[in-house]
């Protein structure tokens, strides 16, 4: 029987069960630990796994070759879906993030990040031979920006950030000279240090005053520790006082910082906060470990794959799961400034859990296509 287009004759040894079982674990975790932070919002979070995990299988047999000749229409439904969400979209606590769709909400920019890693996947490896051409530079540029400002704007200055970190990683897989990183290193360097020097001053124009607040409660935080500080003190108390196995999923101890309330939102930002109080040390390090062997996989399909465009589809999920992980345990832990960006698989989102599974889909038809078969 003849094949359609879209896919390819796989074979099964090729498939990377690792990966699935590694994600499929993580997500049953989140799941676990959503349950005993607003059990509400369990149920809603198992719908999104079972459709995350038809998508991703469905995904991972479409051959990403194929689907990246469509990568204008990709980058033009991210670029439409970040102004849709401007113009029609619901505001919360003075962000406009998501569109309300009736029976749930989506979020564009969420999905925007895989829809722009495939993007830029197939750009860059058109522009292989020259990527460090100016041109090519200023062009990639160009259309980093677009989506970025678009973010930005909502506001969702953590995704920006995000999102931008997974940019500046598929141009240097791409291979981008070095000599260039390093003269731009020489520049982003100071004007960084200088921006932090502006937007920690009374009259600040550059940040809006909740992000001001934030980076000034990251400097001071027991000068802020009953505003914009609470949440992350709270966070830090509560991942220390879950010792090393944990007080338990669903525990009733009245020394719970979950059960006070004293986190707002404990399903979704400051999901790692319960993780580390109710299943402490060993769980905490459990999930870590998992992510980071999720993102090792990632990048090894990718490093295997038998062109570029393969190789930043596998890395540029890996990085953005690396770099978005990194980002929320850094909030929760009090290592960074205070910014909302989901744990992947585990915490609350059912955008953000569905656009993973779309991403870990294309990796594994990756990895479905190595560069040469034994």
């Amino acid at each position: 029987m003849k094949l359609p287009k879209f896919t390819k004759p796989y074979r099964l040894k090729d498939y990377n069960f690792t990966l699935v079982i590694l994600v499929f674990a993580l997500s049953i975790l989140g799941i676990l630990v959503i349950g005993s932070a607003k059990e509400s919002y369990q149920g809603k979070q198992i719908i999104g796994l079972i459709l995350g995990i038809i998508i991703m299988v469905i995904v991972s047999l479409i051959d990403y070759v194929w689907i990246l000749n469509f990568y204008v229409f990709l980058y033009a439904f991210a670029i439409l879906s970040l102004g849709a969400v401007l113009v029609i979209g619901e505001e919360v606590n003075g962000a406009t993030r998501w569109i309300d769709l009736g029976f749930t909400t989506f979020q564009p920019s969420e999905l925007a990040k895989i829809l722009l890693i495939l993007f830029f996947a197939k750009f860059l490896m058109d522009h292989e031979e020259d990527v460090s051409d100016k041109m090519t530079i200023i062009k990639y540029a160009i259309l980093s920006a677009i989506p970025l400002a678009l973010i930005v704007v909502e506001p969702n200055l953590s995704t920006t950030i995000c999102t931008a970190l997974v940019i500046c990683l598929m141009i240097y897989i791409a291979g981008l000279s070095y000599k260039f990183i390093g003269t731009v290193l020489l520049i982003l360097i100071p004007i960084t240090v200088i921006f932090l020097g502006i937007v920690v001053q009374p009259d600040q124009k550059l940040l809006k005053d909740y992000q001001q607040k934030r980076i000034l409660a990251f400097l001071e935080p027991e000068k802020y520790a009953s505003d914009e500080a609470y949440q992350t003190k709270n966070s830090i108390m509560a991942i220390g006082s879950g010792q090393l196995t944990g007080k338990g999923l669903d525990n009733n101890t009245t020394t719970s910082v979950k059960n006070g309330n004293f986190i707002l939102e404990p399903q979704t930002d400051f999901i790692f906060a319960i993780v580390g109080e109710e299943l402490g040390f060993i769980g905490s390090s459990i999930v870590i470990a998992l992510l980071l062997l999720i993102v090792i996989q990632c990048i090894l399909i990718g490093l295997r794959s038998q062109d570029l465009a393969g190789r930043i589809i596998g890395c540029g999920v890996g990085g953005l799961i690396g770099f978005q992980s990194f980002i929320n345990i850094g909030v929760t832990t009090g290592i960074i400034p205070n910014t909302g960006v989901p744990l992947p698989f585990v915490s609350y989102g059912l955008t953000s859990l569905v656009s993973l599974y779309i991403g870990i889909g294309f990796v594994l038809n990756v990895g479905l296509q190595p560069k040469k078969y034994q």
